[in-house]
């Protein structure tokens, strides 16, 4: 049996995408993965579709549900807490800029075993040489290897405990917003959950390599800003 229900929204991307299902696929304890297209293109549709069977994912084509453009992460939570509250199953987000080590699942459930009040436990992200890179730079100098937060988490790499999804409805998730990581950080807290970022579970991250727009933020910040806020893209 699954002991937890990986999730991966996708949009493209589909070389690092298949990066992260066959690191997943790889994991040393035995997952559910459903990987979730975001209306990507027909190419990378069709490749999804032809690579299912081979690395062994389930694939669910968001254009088949709703007519709302992409980014849809609000119904890809609302759609992955159901399923994993029905199966009885904690929910880890992987991003498609993510590769998980084989071991990084097994060491969140047991941490998470461990942490019975647990809300949100997030891996730490570092680059190809091991360092930590965004978005946990603020945890860059951290000996620990585990630790408490009230800083919001990524959902990079973060598992959900089924207390907490039990506890919060995703249904009332904001309409106006893309992505929800501190959102949902902060109502774990608030609902008196703790959330922890493990240091000892690294995960390779290859920073907006999903949403290649975004790199904009550091080569063209003027560029990047004005299709944030003046075409309303990346709202948090």
């Amino acid at each position: 049996m699954p002991r937890a229900l990986v999730i991966t929204p996708v949009k493209n991307s589909i070389e690092t995408t298949l990066d992260t299902a066959r690191a997943i696929a790889n994991s040393s304890v035995k997952v559910q993965h459903v990987i979730f297209n975001d209306f990507s293109s027909e190419e990378t549709k069709a490749i999804l579709e032809e690579k299912k069977g081979e690395i062994g994912y389930e694939l669910i084509h968001l254009e088949d549900l709703t007519d709302h453009p992409s980014p849809n992460y609000k119904l890809v939570l609302q759609m992955a807490q159901k399923r994993a509250v029905s199966e009885n199953l904690p929910l880890l987000v992987v991003e498609s800029d993510v590769v998980v080590q084989p071991e990084t699942v097994e060491v969140l459930l047991k941490s998470l075993e461990e942490k019975p009040k647990s809300g949100l436990l997030g891996s730490v992200t570092v680059d190809e040489k091991g360092v930590v890179n965004f978005p946990y730079l603020k945890f860059k100098g951290v000996k620990q290897p585990v630790i408490s937060t009230n800083r919001s988490l990524s959902f990079c790499c973060t598992l959900f405990s089924l207390d907490f999804l039990k506890a919060y409805d995703f249904a009332g998730l904001d309409e106006a917003k893309d992505w929800y990581d501190t959102f949902i950080s902060k109502k774990a807290i608030e609902l008196g959950y703790s959330n922890w970022v493990l240091m000892n579970a690294p995960v390779w991250h290859r920073p907006h390599a999903s949403r290649p727009w975004k790199q904009l933020k550091y080569s063209n910040p003027l560029k990047y800003y004005f299709l944030k806020f003046w075409k309303g893209l990346d709202k948090i």
